[in-house]
């Protein structure tokens, strides 16, 4: 992913991005929301289609101050995100949190939401550009050895842009927290990490004679 720009660190807090509960785990400065946005490529896009909100779940990037993402032409969200405010949403799970009550289990986790009106992508350069890059940020290097996208696919794609710049992050860590008096009960508490694995390559049995696995598929990274 790109760096972070080094001017405007850290967001304006807004009335959708002020965290209500639980304020101490609110977080505005661009660091943490782009490491979560960039530990995650799975997020969900909440729109307004026909006046009921819909939250779609769907691939997204980031480059520089903005987050991007795809999907057919044909998609009712991505119809419905023109002029249109957007919710878009990373959720990252780190562990469950069990205490000695029911009430104070919880769960550590990274959160972003980033709120806005996204620019829909049009001029087919750009977008085949936005296309690449989207590969590449799942796979490092890997649109330099595929097939050049078509006029077709580009015709087919729409791409959004969306500007970090109403957005916050929420985060919990560590231990659970009782109360004073629960932590004289003989109870187990304690957390349970959770973590995303990237497992073994499996290898498409139509593949050719001789190819080799590139070594880009050993550097896909999550979580």
């Amino acid at each position: 992913m790109t760096e972070i720009d080094q001017a405007n660190q850290t967001l304006n807090v807004t009335d959708r991005t002020r965290v209500r509960r639980y304020p101490e785990r609110g977080r505005f400065d661009r660091e943490t929301i782009y490491g979560i946005l960039d530990a995650m490529p799975l997020c969900h896009v909440g729109y307004l289609i026909d006046d009921r909100p819909v939250v779609m779940p769907t691939v997204q990037w980031r480059e520089g101050d903005h987050v991007y993402w795809h999907g057919s032409n044909g998609g009712r969200g991505l119809k419905a995100a023109s002029g249109t405010q957007v919710c878009l949403t990373v959720s990252i799970l780190d562990g469950f949190v069990l205490a000695r009550s029911g009430m104070h289990h919880s769960a550590n986790y990274r959160s972003v939401m980033v709120f806005g009106e996204p620019r829909r992508i049009t001029e087919p350069a750009e977008k085949i550009e936005k296309l690449n890059n989207l590969v590449d940020a799942l796979y490092p290097g890997r649109s330099a050895v595929l097939r050049p996208i078509t006029d077709i696919e580009v015709k087919q794609s729409v791409v959004l842009s969306l500007p970090i710049e109403e957005a916050s992050a929420k985060v919990r860590t560590g231990l659970p927290v009782d109360d004073e008096e629960d932590y004289e009960l003989p109870i187990w508490a304690g957390v349970v990490p959770v973590t995303t694995q990237i497992g073994a390559p499996i290898p498409d049995p139509r593949n050719l004679d001789g190819v080799e696995m590139p070594g880009h598929v050993g550097e896909i990274r999550v979580g």
